[in-house]
């Protein structure tokens, strides 16, 4: 009888013990989370607040100036948007596309998992390589010079492989009884992809999309190889061939060779202008998905 008794008494110690092996990791996973992430809030308040306040539409809009103070970087914000739109336009269709044909096309071959391997790899790759293909492409190759054309593409290409990492995975996880109860209704397989398949999966290809754009308006290796250290002279240069620096080489610039008197608080707007810009980015990104969550019938 007291061996019957003993044996719940053991399993009973063990559930204990494992429930506060459990609770403890879980406050130690939650507190260095937490630590991590104020640590994030608090070097984002500190950019923001040193440079956000002095903002103003001048500094927005204005012409840099080479010595006096007081210039402003509207080329820089100008070529930003210009060359993160352009690299969008030429990366968004390929690398989704890639995506989805890797997830439903692609036969399960060793020479596709090759092809997938290769795109792992790519995605990787540090973006310095990426600027340093675009060189040898655009500005020894071609003789084109450093230009925005060179710069968007090149930025292109360093999204295409995440972009297509990201589509796949997030159209594999789409459940197969989805696509089956599809076929049954007697749809097709492009219509099974483009109303069922996509429409699951739209919340991961954002999240991908998010990610290369807000890498894309911040890079700035890739820009300083191919596009160029200065801009055109006018705020609003549609010319592809124009230099296209953009507001982190501008950054870089002025902490670094800039003979501003104001070069330090140049910077610091910049850098607070930077961080606003990729948050809202992220966010116009993501909205329109939310909003057409909402609106959703439960």
């Amino acid at each position: 009888m007291n061996e019957l008794v003993s044996v719940p008494s053991k399993k009973m110690g063990r559930f204990r013990t494992r429930r506060t092996i459990n609770k403890l990791m879980l406050g130690l996973i939650s507190a260095v989370s937490l630590s991590i992430f104020s640590l994030i809030l608090a070097l984002l308040y500190t950019i923001v607040r040193k440079g956000l306040p002095d903002i103003d539409v001048h500094f927005l809009v204005g012409l840099p100036e080479e010595i006096d103070a007081g210039g402003g970087i509207g080329p820089f914000l100008w070529n930003s948007l210009y060359i993160l739109f352009l690299s969008l336009f030429l990366s968004l269709p390929i690398g989704i596309g890639a995506g989805i044909f890797l997830a439903e096309y692609a036969p399960r071959t060793r020479s596709m998992e090759w092809v997938r391997g290769a795109i792992e790899s790519l995605a990787s790759v540090p973006s310095i390589v990426f600027g340093l293909f675009g060189y040898a492409l655009f500005v020894e190759y071609f003789q084109i010079g450093v230009t925005i054309l060179g710069a968007a593409v090149t930025l292109a290409l360093l999204n295409l492989p995440v972009l297509a990492r990201v589509t796949e995975e997030a159209v594999t996880a789409v459940p197969s009884t989805w696509r089956e109860a599809s076929f049954a209704l007697g749809a097709t397989k492009t219509q099974t992809i483009l109303k069922t398949v996509l429409p699951a999966a739209a919340r991961g290809i954002v999240t991908g999309v998010s990610l290369v754009a807000c890498r894309a308006f911040g890079e700035s290796a890739i820009i300083l190889l191919v596009g160029g250290t200065s801009a055109s002279g006018e705020m609003w240069d549609f010319h592809l061939l124009s230099e296209g620096a953009t507001l982190p080489v501008h950054l870089w610039y002025i902490q670094s060779e800039a003979l501003v008197a104001d070069a330090q608080e140049i910077a610091q707007k910049t850098s607070a202008l930077l961080v606003v810009i990729v948050l809202l980015l992220s966010f116009a990104i993501r909205f329109p998905l939310w909003l057409t969550q909402r609106k959703k019938p439960r």
